[in-house]
């Protein structure tokens, strides 16, 4: 089953399931009890900490929950803050989900020593409930901007443009 977050991110092929990881656990649970999908492949867009280009198309099976705040020893969690549906983690492209979207470029560096490329904030949530139904998941995104000062005027130029391309790829495959 393909899943979107919904609201600017729909595609006609995907049920939108939320924007951020609390409306997603709450309606992707409601929707894996009413009927247990046998994949969930959750489509979206996603910030780039710096190695990754505008309108690159990443596919992953891992995400991070990692806050800003961590990196400067702002903050601590005692949850397990990666999940995964991955055989080999070491070859993913760690997907990071947060409730709020990076704006300090400077922070990239930081979420790249741990092999984080990409910013999404659903896909955390995603896999979460997927691994508790024991649900196969994974994820393909399209960069619509840097994860810097110009992020949310970047995301809405490019945002159109990446709708189209990524559902372009999707059919394609």
């Amino acid at each position: 089953m393909f899943i979107c977050a919904g609201e600017s991110e729909q595609f006609d092929f995907a049920v939108p399931v939320g924007i951020g990881m609390i409306d997603v656990a709450i309606n992707l649970t409601k929707l894996c009890l009413d009927k247990k999908p046998e994949f969930l492949f959750f489509v979206g867009t996603a910030g780039s900490y710096g190695e990754r280009n505008i309108f690159d198309i990443v596919t992953s099976k891992t995400a991070s929950n990692i806050e800003n705040g961590f990196f400067n020893a702002n903050a601590y969690t005692p949850i397990d803050n990666m999940v995964s549906t991955a055989e080999n983690v070491s070859r993913e492209t760690i997907i990071n989900s947060s409730h709020y979207i990076t704006t300090d470029k400077n922070l990239g560096k930081d979420y790249l020593s741990k092999n984080i490329h990409l910013e999404n904030m659903e896909y955390y949530a995603v896999l979460k409930v997927a691994k508790a139904f024991e649900i196969p998941a994974a994820g393909v995104f399209i960069v619509t901007n840097y994860c810097n000062e110009h992020a949310h005027r970047d995301f809405l130029k490019n945002h159109k443009e990446a709708m189209d391309r990524l559902t372009q790829y999707i059919k394609e495959k």
